[in-house]
């Protein structure tokens, strides 16, 4: 997940109980909008209004500064539009929220109703964003270097939160219960009484805590891939990728003529990493704009990193198994040439946000424990592989306190809900919108047959999304290759 910020939310349930209780809540006065003009292009035939929310940077400190947090409201130009708009926030987290607008205004939500684009505390285009080069540049040092990595990582992470810091960012303020409150203090300031909600994975489980915290005001959900909080992800994400990889390599296994190639792929491969474990190999690699040729180390770290990323791009999930293959022969350059050019010519790491929520909403609960049994027991080809890219030493550095206990329960409602995943999902598995849907259950779920993470997207959801929303207690149309139930 570390290629879209998917991976996903975040010191271990023993270490919460040694925190103290997060104090009361500072209840404050009615939310402030600053309108603004509009940071993105939006198409000039639909009327729109851009602005500022304006909230504590930190609810739980009386004198806490402000900050602003984007957002754009298109409007319908249905004159008998529903008064129930849709609202969107991203996942990741980390992710920037805006864009969705541009796309929003091409497809069916806003025949009937206004669209709503939020961005998070802390992302892109909100003020102030937890952004900076710190953790990435320490990143690239320790490849040209060839440094310890992880060691690297935690350097990159102690000069990052020195820099944020130094720019009087309180880091504490950023977590999904702060988040939930702002989506709140949203609804209340646009004179909103009811509301449909989008999100997906992280934000699939966001839109719950938003669910949970003022469920008058929710009609209805739309969660794709959804995370919700009071899953452990920390201890799940690599048996779900392993989950998923089985699946993956079962079903090669079961359809290929070439029994001799395809067979038996998954314990082949897991025996091929197993062989490389302490291993370091090296490739020799120009990196652009310079002509010196460094030799750069790599590990079964960055294999697996590499596999683990192709599930996220739904085009490329057919040519896992071939990339299975080619790596078990030694043919590793092009995968680690893909990585390193990733890393040297963009801002590689998490973002200080993205630090920020998953220590404190899943780190802060999770128990080391479980990651060794997973690890020293089920998965020992992947010992010493962070799958996602906060975990725990770096929360040590960060250290920011837990959120609420109770964020972590879930919550009985009759809602209506559309849930979707992907059977090849290697973050969200299926198994959580099931979960969900317990929760939830006036909810129906589709599950996609050929695809990963995030599934609710293309030009065959805009009849799905428009039967949804129009009596979401009624069951979706079909979709091609995809089951409802």
């Amino acid at each position: 997940m570390k290629f879209l910020y998917l991976l996903i939310l975040v010191l271990t349930a023993a270490s919460a109980q040694a925190q103290p209780a997060p104090k009361a809540r500072v209840v404050g006065p009615r939310p402030i909008i600053e309108d603004s003009a509009c940071p993105i292009k939006i198409d000039s035939s639909f009327k729109t209004r851009c602005g500022y929310l304006v909230v504590p940077e930190n609810r739980q400190k009386p004198y806490s500064p402000k900050i602003k947090l984007p957002f754009i409201v298109a409007y319908s130009k249905n004159p008998n539009k529903h008064k129930d708009p849709l609202l969107f926030t991203t996942g990741g987290p980390g992710g920037s929220s805006l864009g969705w607008i541009t796309g929003a205004v091409k497809h069916s939500p806003i025949q009937d109703r206004d669209c709503i684009a939020f961005e998070q505390r802390g992302t892109h285009y909100a003020l102030p964003a937890l952004d900076g080069h710190a953790l990435s540049d320490a990143i690239k040092e320790a490849y040209r270097k060839n440094l310890d990595k992880d060691s690297m990582m935690l350097v990159g992470v102690r000069r990052f939160k020195a820099e944020l810091q130094a720019r009087g960012i309180d880091l504490a303020g950023y977590n999904t219960d702060e988040t939930t409150d702002d989506i709140d203090d949203l609804l209340i300031a646009l004179n909103i009484d009811s509301v449909n909600l989008l999100g997906g994975s992280y934000s699939g489980g966001l839109m719950l805590d938003v669910l949970k915290k003022d469920p008058k005001r929710v009609r209805s959900l739309i969660l794709d891939s959804p995370l919700p909080n009071f899953i452990p992800i920390d201890e799940d994400e690599p048996a779900n990728f392993n989950e998923a990889l089985r699946l993956l390599c079962t079903r090669v296994d079961h359809d290929s003529a070439d029994h001799e190639t395809y067979g038996s792929l998954f314990t082949r491969f897991q025996q091929y990493m197993s062989s490389l474990e302490g291993k370091k190999m090296q490739i020799a690699y120009v990196e652009k704009g310079t002509t010196d040729t460094l030799h750069i180390e790599y590990t079964r770290n960055n294999l697996l990193d590499e596999v683990e990323n192709r599930f996220f791009n739904v085009s490329g999930i057919k040519d896992i198994p071939a990339t299975l293959i080619e790596i078990m022969k030694g043919h590793h350059d092009r995968y680690i040439r893909n990585m390193l050019d990733g890393i040297f010519n963009g801002t590689d790491g998490p973002s200080g946000m993205r630090l920020s929520v998953y220590c404190a909403d899943q780190t802060s609960y999770h128990d080391e424990r479980i990651l060794h049994q997973l690890y020293n027991d089920l998965y020992p080809y992947m010992r010493g592989y962070h799958i996602n890219d906060v975990y725990r030493e770096l929360c040590d550095c960060w250290q920011v306190p837990p959120i609420r206990r109770e964020s972590k329960q879930p919550f009985y409602s009759t809602k209506p809900a559309l849930l979707g995943d992907g059977e090849f999902d290697p973050a969200c598995r299926p198994l959580y919108i099931d979960m969900i849907h317990h929760y939830l259950p006036n909810s129906q779920r589709l599950l996609f047959h050929h695809r990963s993470h995030m599934v609710f997207f293309g030009q065959e959801m805009d009849a799905v999304f428009k039967s949804f929303l129009d009596n979401p207690w009624q069951p979706v149309p079909p979709v091609d290759d995809a089951t409802a139930y």
